[in-house]
This record gives structure tokens, C-alpha cells and sequence, in this order.
């Protein structure tokens, strides 16, 4: 009964979404779910339409069509209530290199409404599941690059969303920062959010994803387990599934 009812919070709700911007069509009737406690990947190669759409569930561009409804908000109905329950990680995001970590995080989470003790104890919890630790009170500009991607993950969940959208969020990142990223992810699954992981790197989602889309040319041709794309396609990797189910589009 309390995992039943635990479904039903912090989840994303997709349904038909289309958006054009000219011409060109960048989604053609996207649809899918991503219950609390999972991780579901969002894939396909660059233009596929995954950025699109993350900036749809993240109030950023309004869709031509279509509903979307983060942890039971409509985004375009509700963009404020929307932005109060997300984070928002993406590999091109960048940090004020003058200010500390901790300066940084207290900058941000007063945008949540945090402050006082409860700001002390946002950026105390994020230091303990990231790991943070000295860097909190080093400037940014003297992190290396996998430090700053920490206190970039950990301004996105200071107030502790119910959502996490995770827009290529390796892209860059050496070999240990990348760990640390997906280790966060597989942690933060289990603390009971749903989690958007949007990647062309698909061994990545095939480590961590509980569920996955295949986004090709604004279509998603596919959604499933992982292990339901590896049986439709015959094959025992998650890149092969995709490379054929595209394959079979422009056939």
C-alpha cells in the first residue's frame, strides 16, 4: 500500500507532446511516465529531441501541443508550482568562479525559499551525499572540473525535488567525476525521486536506467525495460536495440 501510494508522487507524466520551431518538427507525439524511485533514460543521438523536451518538463518553451505534468503540476498551467519541485543538471552549466561553493549554494538555495537554519541544513546534506567536503569553502575557480559538476548536481537538489532532470550531465567530465555523477543518480533513485536521464551515451543508461525512450528525429520509436528493448531487437546490448530500431525508421 505505501509503495503503491509512493508511485504516484514525484512522478512525470508525458502525453503527445509536439513542438515545432519553424519548419521543423522537433517532437512528433511524445509520450511516456517516470514513476518515483526511477531512473528513466531518454535517448538518442544529438537533435533527437531531448533537450526539447526537457525544457518542456522544465517550463522553459511552452509545447505546440500536448500535456505534460511534473510530480502533478502542469508545466504549462503551472510553470511556478513546476520549478519549486525540479532540479536541473546539464552539461553545459556553469558556476561563478569567485564565489565559494557554500557562497554559490546559499546564493541558489534562497531561490528555493531556503534560508537560516534550513539552508544550513540543505547545504549540510548535500555536502554528506556528495561528498563535497573542503571545496564548500574554496572558490570555484580553484575546483577541478569534477568538483564544480558536484556543486552544480548539488544546487540543483538543495531543496531535495521530487524531480531531477539530467540533461547530458557527464558530457566533459573525467573518469572519476563521471562515477561520482552516476553513483548520485543510482543514490538519489533509491531516496525515492524520479529521475529524467537524458543521453546519446547509452552504455551509461543501460548501467543505471530503470526504463528507457528511444528519441529519434522527434519520434519515440520505443519505450520500455531495458530488457524489453533487448528482446524486441534480439540482441543482448541496449546500443544495438537502438541503432536498429532507427534502422527501421529510415528503411
Amino acid at each position: 500500500m505505501e509503495r503503491a501510494a509512493a508511485l504516484g508522487r514525484g512522478a512525470v507524466e508525458v502525453a503527445d507532446l509536439h513542438k515545432r520551431y519553424g519548419h521543423h518538427p522537433a517532437l512528433r507525439g511524445v509520450s511516456f511516465r517516470v514513476e518515483a524511485g526511477s531512473v528513466y533514460g531518454l535517448l538518442g543521438p544529438n537533435g533527437a529531441g531531448k533537450t526539447t523536451t526537457l525544457r518542456i518538463l522544465a517550463t522553459l518553451v511552452r509545447p505546440d501541443t500536448g500535456t505534460a505534468r511534473v510530480a502533478g503540476h502542469d508545466v504549462t498551467a503551472q510553470p511556478l508550482a513546476v520549478r519549486a519541485r525540479l532540479g536541473i543538471v546539464n552539461g553545459g552549466m556553469g558556476l561563478y568562479e569567485r564565489l565559494t561553493g557554500r557562497e554559490t549554494l546559499a546564493f541558489f538555495g534562497r531561490f528555493y525559499g531556503l534560508e537560516g537554519g534550513r539552508l544550513e541544513e540543505g547545504i549540510a546534506w548535500v555536502d554528506e551525499v556528495l561528498g563535497i567536503g573542503d571545496a564548500l569553502d574554496r572558490r570555484v575557480g580553484e575546483m577541478s572540473s569534477g568538483m564544480i559538476q558536484k556543486v552544480i548536481v548539488a544546487r540543483a537538489i538543495l531543496h531535495k525535488p521530487p524531480v531531477l532532470l539530467l540533461d547530458e550531465a557527464t558530457r566533459g567530465l573525467d573518469v572519476f567525476a563521471r562515477r561520482a555523477l552516476l553513483d548520485f543518480v543510482d543514490d538519489y533513485r533509491r531516496q525515492g525521486k524520479a529521475i529524467v536521464y537524458s543521453t546519446h551515451v547509452l552504455p551509461e543508461a543501460e548501467e543505471i536506467c530503470d526504463r528507457v525512450g528511444f528519441l529519434y528525429e522527434g519520434r519515440l520509436l520505443f519505450e520500455g525495460s531495458l530488457d524489453e528493448a533487448k528482446r524486441r531487437w534480439n540482441t543482448a546490448s541496449l546500443e544495438r536495440a537502438f541503432i536498429r530500431a532507427a534502422e527501421e525508421v529510415r528503411a
